[in-house]
């Protein structure tokens, strides 16, 4: 259903100390790198593409208001771990780890935003205990 998502960055580089490590926890490689951009797949698939590139235009990157990417974690712990590398490698707390029963009642997420501003969401919305 989703074949790719594309931020932003101004500093790709930057951009890779943020989501590597906190993409390898949850289950997703480096897959692609050039010059002036970088992707993510899952372990076991070609797709879904998360990609980190310098804007074509030249203009300085700038995250989009409404838009947010959630990345899917296996277990709450790993949403917290998650959580916490990307607040260790530059990112921003929009919102702490936790259940959020307004959404369902097996909703735990965790928000932040990357070093170039752009808000992610990472959740585990199974039934399980973490």
């Amino acid at each position: 259903m989703i074949s790719h998502i594309t931020l932003g960055t101004r500093d790709l580089a930057r951009a890779r100390t943020f989501y590597d490590p906190m993409l390898q926890l949850l289950g997703w490689h480096l897959s692609f790198e050039a010059e002036d951009w970088l992707g993510w797949t899952p372990q076991d698939a070609e797709s879904p593409l998360l990609s980190i590139t310098l804007p074509e235009d030249g203009a300085p990157a700038a995250p989009g208001n409404g838009v947010m990417v959630a990345l899917d974690a296996p277990s709450q712990s790993a949403v917290r771990k998650a959580h916490q590398i990307g607040l260790t490698k530059g990112g921003s707390d929009a919102g702490a780890p936790g259940l959020r029963p307004q959404y369902h009642a097996n909703f735990y997420g965790g928000y932040l935003r990357d070093p170039d501003g752009n808000k992610l969401c990472i959740c585990c919305q199974r039934a399980i205990a973490s």
